[in-house]
């Protein structure tokens, strides 16, 4: 880690695109200014973290419900077409992906 004292108004360069300015100082709390290309995602750590965990959880999320229907898929094969199509669960699975959409969850990671 590299560590540097920097005075109100004096600024740090990363690479040749990105600059934090020192704003202001107000007691432990620290005002930076950020000045980076629109491609480059700046978040606060805590936020940076959270968004991984629930890209983690639709990710796995996702893979179940392939799993789910893969197996039904496989189960619906081997029995004569009726009742419990894998195109029922299909559809069962979509429409749990539009509950979670209205409740807020992710279904799908960002990317």
């Amino acid at each position: 880690m590299l560590i540097l004292t920097r005075k109100l108004g004096e600024s740090v360069t990363i690479g040749d695109d990105i600059k934090i300015t020192i704003l202001g100082v107000r007691g432990r709390q620290v005002r930076l200014g950020i000045i980076a290309p629109q491609r480059v995602t700046i978040h606060r750590e805590e936020i940076y973290f959270k968004i991984q965990e629930e890209n983690k959880r639709a990710v796995e999320n996702t893979a179940d419900g392939v799993f789910r229907i893969a197996a039904k898929l496989k189960e619906d094969h081997q029995k004569p077409q009726g009742s419990g199509s894998a195109s029922e669960l299909l559809r069962t699975n979509k429409s749990d992906e539009k509950e979670n959409s209205k409740r807020g969850n992710r279904t799908k990671p960002k990317g």
